[in-house]
């Protein structure tokens, strides 16, 4: 895929959806959107956003959160996959944040890194969310996309996301994780992508595309 094909897909992504942010909801504070995406580990987001409505109103900082403690955490949180190990994390994370970060969530990938739970996607999520880094968070949406479309293909998601970060032209960086997420989520899905309603199918180079667009 050249240069040319990369910049008209973010054109388009961008035209049809000028402002795109998380599906998960948070009051734009930092701490709520790591303890949301800490708890989308094989969740949805809709899950997700169903416990954190009842959790954050119970406790969103993370001195409430330990106040809470991990058996009231866990009441909040047992609909979602892998609860018991979510909740002793979130317990562990809060404890860090107040040891070392004065109970602020930290704007560096080495300290989010650092903290119980938190790996390169998650930290990628926050620094470009809740911090307006231009980071691209690579998940199962965003790997499927970038290889089936050849925007950005590569063996594991490592690889797709430091070519993404090479081939997504700058001004489109910020926003380039939501735009692809959301394409992933709901049009180039996993089993029988929506070709015939996609506004890049001319553009993509999937040889096996279902119902092709007509003009």
């Amino acid at each position: 895929m050249n240069k040319a094909t990369r910049h008209e897909i973010f054109v388009r992504l961008r035209d049809a959806n000028p402002r795109p942010t998380t599906e998960l909801v948070w009051n734009d504070d930092p701490f709520e959107l790591l303890i949301a995406v800490l708890l989308s580990a094989q969740s949805t987001d809709v899950g997700v956003n169903k416990a954190t409505r009842t959790l954050f109103a119970a406790a969103n900082t993370p001195q409430t959160m330990l106040a809470l403690g991990l058996d009231g955490i866990k009441e909040h949180i047992r609909t979602l996959g892998l609860y018991n190990n979510k909740a002793k994390h979130i317990v562990a994370l809060c404890e860090q944040l107040l040891e070392h970060h004065q109970g602020e969530v930290p704007r560096s990938r080495a300290a989010l890194e650092a903290l119980p739970g938190v790996g390169r996607k998650t930290a990628n999520v926050i620094l470009n969310t809740a911090f307006g880094e231009p980071t691209i968070a690579v998940d199962t949406h965003i790997f499927r996309v970038s290889n089936r479309t050849g925007l950005a293909p590569g063996k594991n998601v490592n690889e797709v996301e430091q070519k993404l970060l090479k081939v997504v032209p700058d001004e489109f960086k910020l926003d380039a994780h939501h735009w692809l997420i959301l394409h992933g989520r709901y049009t180039c899905v996993a089993r029988k992508p929506r070709c015939g309603s996609c506004i890049i199918e001319d553009l993509c180079e999937f040889k096996d595309k279902t119902e092709p667009a007509t003009a």
